[in-house]
């Protein structure tokens, strides 16, 4: 098998427990909640319900019906973007955010909708000051990652969030590549819209996400259609969840997605979050060690676990095709669907060559990984 470093695109591999649950999820439940009143259809609804009550507990969701389910992160970031701001609206987000949450506020820009994007720094970090100095009267929404999928550059969410409030703005947070790694609180924290995957850090399948709603927000729904329930209504429901869960649940990522949790919670965050800062370390290090390696992102401070650098005189694309070919090695290359990051610390229009080790992940397979860089520098 390969040597997998690309957990900031989706985590591999996935612990055994989240297989088994989406087998027997297949085999022994095979329908969707809210379809039927017989025995199989009331077990997908508890599966369901359960899923649902461990992450808004992980979370820090004191209701657990404004923890919406989706199909990714990208799905929760255009229900909060597009369910929320009306032509007029004003909204503050940065220059290092995924396109999973830039085009959606473009979309709302052609709509009417202003959009203001503070710049990052070198290092990928968004000052608070400068979020508070982009604020307007009419400021409806501020809107940025907690994590960059790029250089690993955590924000300070906390005092962005004091910041938005102080201007009467609601602060959404793209969680994409710190659920499941860093502790997230709602509550504690001023998130009043969280959108998060349930394939990277937290182990589940792909095709899993959440959106959790902060009471007396309302939202329009993306997609409507039948939710199980009020099916006499030609209208979308207004309660919760089920104004957004609209079609067919995936019942068996969902179990996978609560396996997931369940290993997270059993192993402990702290526990994952340890094994993540000694990979990121001796990852660093070998790569600071390396002749004629550029490093992104800070120096010093926390990160997540995406890393990118490049090779002087090497093209990250061409890069990437050795490690895989000649070394069975998956990192990814080019701009990670966020050329303004690139733009940011400087590495477009090429990218970086990113490089993103899991809890799965071994010492020696970075120690393997960090021999193939050596290699290929060494070669020319």
């Amino acid at each position: 098998m390969s040597l997998f470093l690309d957990n900031a695109a989706t985590s591999f591999p996935k612990p055994d427990s989240v297989y088994r649950a989406m087998d027997a999820a297949m085999r022994e439940i095979g329908v969707a909640p809210g379809r039927g009143g017989y025995q199989q259809s009331l077990a997908a609804a508890r599966l369901v319900f359960a899923a649902r009550s461990a992450l808004a507990g992980f979370f820090g969701v004191p209701d657990s019906s404004r923890l919406v389910f989706t199909h990714s992160a990208t799905e929760s970031l255009n229900i909060a973007v597009s369910g929320l701001l009306k032509p007029g609206d004003h909204v503050v987000s940065s220059t290092m955010e995924h396109n999973a949450l830039v085009r959606p506020l473009n979309l709302m820009r052609e709509r009417g909708v202003e959009v203001s994007f503070v710049q990052g720094d070198r290092d990928g970090t968004v000052s608070e000051r400068a979020v508070a100095g982009a604020l307007r009267r009419n400021t409806r929404l501020v809107a940025l990652a907690h994590c960059s999928n790029v250089t690993g550059t955590v924000q300070p969410i906390g005092e962005i969030a004091r910041a938005a409030k102080a201007g009467g703005a609601l602060f959404l947070v793209d969680a994409a590549q710190s659920a499941g790694y860093f502790p997230i609180d709602t509550q504690e924290m001023g998130i009043d819209l969280l959108a998060a995957p349930g394939h990277k850090s937290l182990f589940g399948p792909p095709g899993t996400g959440i959106l959790a709603v902060a009471p007396g927000i309302l939202l329009d729904p993306l997609l409507v259609g039948g939710t199980g329930g009020n099916a006499s209504s030609p209208t979308q429901p207004e309660e919760m969840p089920e104004r957004f869960e609209s079609g067919t649940m995936n019942t068996p990522a969902i179990a996978g997605l609560k396996a997931g949790l369940d290993f997270i919670l059993e192993t402990g965050l702290d526990q994952i979050r340890a094994k993540g800062k000694l990979l990121l370390g001796q990852l660093l290090g070998g790569l600071r060690a390396t002749p004629g390696v550029t490093l992104y992102g800070p120096e010093r401070a926390e990160r997540g676990s995406a890393v990118s650098f490049n090779l002087e005189g090497r093209d990250p694309a061409a890069l990437g095709f050795v490690f895989d070919h000649d070394y069975d090695i998956c990192v990814r290359v080019g701009l990670h669907c966020a050329p303004d990051v690139h733009r940011t610390i400087g590495s477009y229009p090429a990218g970086t060559v990113r490089v993103s080790p899991g809890f799965f992940t071994s010492e020696a397979d970075i120690d393997y990984f960090l021999k193939a860089l050596r290699e290929i520098q060494a070669k020319g």
